[in-house]
């Protein structure tokens, strides 16, 4: 089963050689620092034009393995709560990535309420768009995407043990990847606040926190459900520590600071 590219040339380059270069362009990391080991990240997943140098950022910041869970929100309502892609490969300019199949197995297994459902993937960015910079960090990258469709605490912390249940299983490294983007259409100044909350739960690595401040602020994380269970599963995995790699929102590419997205990379470890 092969996954093509749905947002190729809109959300980022769709040339292969122009979607290479611009990869690692933002791969470049104007720390010093040297990649560490991690357990779970938060990228954003808007277009590369607004969000790729938060992206770039984190994902210098961070050894990538070559097992990646992907956990994302359903913005195009299609599909089950939990929608797994379990097999074959996804595709995107220029090159494939094969799905994991057998942590995929696993994760069925620890987790029945993960449905395999290729609906809720097809046309869903979230997920699609971090892919680019994985593979320039893991040549041998195998994934496991699921998008989370429910923000129901109860069945994200089922999700979040079955994940952890699955990735102990299977007795290697792997890293979950959360996908999201921050507060969305409010003025910088009251977005970069609101986020401010968000990422201090984060740092705490502290889901329950993260999901009370969300729904209690009025926070507008489109990603907050999947960050709640990947924080969640995090923390079964030994996750005490999260860090903010790079802050940044829309206005700082347009220029209207009236009405922006905000967008945190962040290192869970």
């Amino acid at each position: 089963m092969v996954r093509a590219p749905a947002v190729a040339g809109r959300f980022y380059p769709g040339e292969p050689e122009v979607l290479e270069r611009l990869v690692a362009k933002l791969l470049v990391n104007t720390g010093a620092e040297e990649p560490q080991r991690a357990i779970a990240l938060l990228a954003p997943h808007a277009g590369w034009v607004f969000s790729g140098p938060v992206a770039g950022a984190v994902y210098s910041r961070v050894m990538v393995p070559d097992r990646v869970v992907l956990l994302g929100p359903n913005h195009t309502g299609m599909g089950p709560p939990f929608s797994l892609w379990d097999r074959g490969v996804w595709e995107y300019p220029g090159a494939r990535v094969q799905v994991d199949e057998e942590l995929a197995r696993a994760l069925k297994s620890s987790c029945p309420e993960i449905i395999p459902d290729p609906s809720a993937h097809r046309y869903e960015h979230c997920l699609e768009v971090q892919i680019p910079f994985l593979k320039a960090r893991a040549s041998n990258l195998r994934i496991t995407p699921v998008v989370v469709g429910s923000s129901q605490l109860d069945l994200l912390k089922a999700l979040a043990s079955g994940l952890a249940e699955a990735i102990r299983r299977v007795r290697d490294e792997v890293l979950i990847v959360i996908s999201s983007d921050m507060t969305h259409y409010e003025p910088a100044a009251v977005a970069a606040q609101k986020d401010q909350l968000a990422v201090a739960a984060m740092e705490a690595v502290n889901a329950e926190e993260l999901y009370r401040v969300v729904r209690h602020e009025g926070i507008s994380m489109c990603g907050y459900a999947p960050a709640v269970a990947g924080l969640l599963a995090g923390h079964e995995l030994g996750a005490r520590h999260g860090r903010l790699i790079r802050y940044s929102h829309s206005g700082e590419v347009s220029g209207d600071s009236t009405s922006v997205v905000g967008y945190a990379g962040m290192v869970f470890s």
